[in-house]
């Protein structure tokens, strides 16, 4: 005989026995307390609720691959501060290390200034000396679910983006091309590029410009694809 799960997540033993037997069956309260579920760890908050109370002290990283016009495969490297989705560091590489990844993470946070958090996926490339290099810098490393790339949304969305706004405009030649690329993107995306998330302004908050300004005119970035607009003071 099994209890209904909601019953059993929200009433104890006594309250399910007073149940059972309103409906007829006769159980010790002991039988009820044996095949009740039990947790097996204490109750923690929702992964949405985590991302949105430590919003300030979580960063996450992730790769994502790039062919090039020979059909080489390269590895980009994304480094991203939850707080105002700020892209922080971005690098390439054809032979992905753990020591080379946890090199990334020390550039993209010196000085003190890591997060308290960091979330990232179960990818082998994060070996033993990626773990040991995160832990002096005193970073709890956030694991996310197998197969759950949503447990990493923001740097899931900023790499579509790289694709979308970029990579699927422009044919990569080589490692030094696409990291030009990849730089000059960063720089558009934080300092140029309004988000809605972020009520319609960029990672660096640009100022409103008044009309008063003059004209507005085009500042071309990534050779033209993208462009700043801004007013000629």
């Amino acid at each position: 005989m099994r209890s209904h799960s909601l019953l059993e997540a929200t009433c104890g033993a006594p309250r399910i026995l007073s149940e059972l037997q309103l409906l007829g069956y006769s159980v010790a309260e002991s039988t009820v307390a044996k095949y009740m579920a039990r947790s097996q760890q204490p109750p923690s908050p929702t992964w949405r609720a985590f991302l949105k109370d430590h919003v300030g002290q979580i960063a996450a990283i992730d790769f994502f691959t790039v062919p090039t016009i020979t059909f080489r495969i390269l590895y980009c490297f994304i480094v991203l501060h939850h707080d105002r989705r700020r892209l922080v560091h971005v690098n390439v590489t054809a032979n992905p290390t753990a020591r080379w990844a946890a090199r990334q993470v020390r550039q993209a946070f010196p000085y003190d200034q890591a997060p308290k958090y960091l979330i990232r996926d179960r990818d082998l490339i994060y070996g033993e000396a990626f773990r040991q290099s995160v832990e002096q810098m005193d970073i709890e490393e956030v694991l996310i679910a197998p197969r759950s790339p949503w447990q990493n949304p923001y740097a899931e969305r900023v790499i579509g983006s790289i694709r979308r706004e970029c990579l699927d405009r422009v044919i990569v030649l080589n490692e030094d091309h696409l990291r030009r690329i990849l730089v000059d993107y960063v720089e558009y995306d934080n300092n140029v590029r309004p988000h809605l998330s972020l009520q319609r302004n960029t990672p660096s908050p640009r100022a409103v410009e008044p009309l008063e300004r003059g004209k507005v005119v085009a500042v071309p970035y990534l050779g033209g694809l993208h462009h700043h607009y801004t007013r000629a003071a």
